[in-house]
């Protein structure tokens, strides 16, 4: 379970595990009820996340895709160098803002 926090114009979603494909679907559950909930913008914060994987990016784009819907922004923060470089190789920091540790 993520802790979420609402603050200001922001919404933070710290999920504080791996984003796998074991735990994609809740949190794709998670996220898409912050969408729903909020109309801030929407921050993803990795500290403490090692990995992501294919079905973890699959759900950090999908909720890019719904936010840009509505005219809304996805930001992920404190990424790992190696998470970092993944992002970069699909260039989806060209799609959302993505910064590093």
């Amino acid at each position: 379970m993520s802790e979420i926090i609402n603050q200001g114009d922001q919404t933070i979603v710290k999920p504080g595990m791996d984003i796998v494909a074991s735990m994609a679907e809740g949190f794709r559950n998670e996220l898409l009820s912050v969408i729903n909930d909020s109309s801030a913008e929407l921050v993803i914060d990795l500290a403490g996340v090692e990995m992501v994987d294919s079905v973890g990016i699959g759900v950090i784009i999908a909720a890019h895709n719904t936010l840009n819907q509505s005219g809304r922004k996805l930001k992920v923060i404190n990424v790992t160098k190696d998470v970092y470089g993944l992002f970069t190789t699909m260039r989806l920091n060209r799609r959302f803002t993505v910064e590093g540790v």
